[in-house]
């Protein structure tokens, strides 16, 4: 799989974009008129359509990076409790720069309670590199078949998650954050982790290969960022793949700069945001540090519309919903 041309931005903190094969078109073309000269056009329609589709579009897929080391100092600010794994970060981008190189980061393993931050550090990280990112959750009682398909003689059977971000996206190097990976199931007859075996490996994830698309692909280039609550349920061989950082709730402190972010994020994000004042009281931070990072947001849009169901525009203790104040909950607002 091959790269070439940069395709640069010159404006420092946009993404340089390298162009990147994640597929061999040949080889499609190949699976196509064999599946065609069967005459099974109606049994496998859904893999042809897939196959036209990928000659269609091509194999060329943007690979970004930063174009120089990116001011972190806000994701610091907003992520105080993963300062370590930012760290982390932060060294590979610099490696990439002042070269053709692509970047390349070591997969990340988030250990921590859950409500900490975890996936909403990944989606942070996917807009910081200027890729997308797509969430692959492990609980699923399909997880396995989520990440690597299932084969296309099953009924209902397609693609995994991989192939789709990266045949189906605009990224070589997509964030895929496989979430709760300590809650994937073993089975005797199926092991959910075990396309994580070569997908975690660089050079066998060069030619990955998708049980229902049955061509390899590259998944070389994808950034991995994986969330467990235990690390005592992650087999070994996928643990020493990875790069484990402990991800401790943030303290009060943090937990007050986190809330007067959301807070001021929700607030620019509205055109009747613009109304109310620019910074939260000091009485609303305690109450809302008290609450796990992702109860935030959901607490302080709940508390915005109470204050202006009361005619102000400035949001006070009340306004917010008491914490496991009672079992009703608005569907909209989870």
């Amino acid at each position: 799989m091959s790269s070439h041309s940069l395709v640069a931005s010159t404006h420092k903190g946009l993404p340089i974009a390298q162009m990147r094969n994640v597929f061999n078109a040949d080889d499609v073309e190949r699976k196509l008129h064999q599946l065609q000269a069967k005459g099974g056009e109606r049994e496998h329609e859904t893999l042809i359509t897939m196959y036209q589709r990928m000659i269609e579009r091509g194999p060329e897929r943007f690979a970004v990076k930063p174009s120089g080391v990116p001011d972190m100092e806000p994701l610091y600010d907003l992520l105080p409790n993963f300062g370590d794994v930012l760290d982390d970060v932060k060294r590979h981008v610099a490696l990439s720069q002042d070269s053709r190189d692509s970047l390349e980061v070591t997969p990340i393993l988030l250990l921590g309670p859950p409500g900490v931050g975890k996936t909403h550090f990944a989606r942070q990280i996917a807009d910081l590199l200027g890729t997308s990112m797509s969430l692959v959750p492990m609980s699923s009682m399909t997880a396995g078949w989520l990440l690597s398909g299932s084969s296309s003689q099953w009924k209902g059977s397609k693609p995994g998650r991989v192939f789709e971000s990266l045949v189906e996206g605009q990224y070589a190097n997509p964030v895929i954050v496989v979430d709760e990976i300590d809650k994937a199931a073993a089975d005797a007859q199926y092991d959910p982790l075990g396309a994580l075996y070569s997908l975690l490996e660089h050079d066998t994830a060069q030619s990955f290969v998708d049980e229902f698309a049955d061509v390899a692909i590259d998944a070389s280039q994808v950034i991995w960022i994986t969330t467990a609550n235990r690390e005592s349920a992650i087999p070994d061989p996928i643990l020493n793949r990875m790069n484990v950082f402990e991800i401790a709730p943030p303290s009060p402190e943090a937990a007050r700069k986190i809330a007067a972010h959301l807070y001021r994020g929700i607030r620019n994000e509205h055109d009747w945001g613009q109304r109310f004042e620019q910074e939260p009281r000091d009485d609303v931070l305690d109450l809302l540090a008290t609450q796990a990072p992702r109860e935030m947001r959901r607490a302080l849009v709940t508390a915005f519309g109470n204050a202006r169901l009361a005619n102000r525009y400035e949001m006070e203790p009340g306004d917010l919903p008491k914490v496991g104040g009672g079992k009703s909950r608005m569907g909209f607002l989870q």
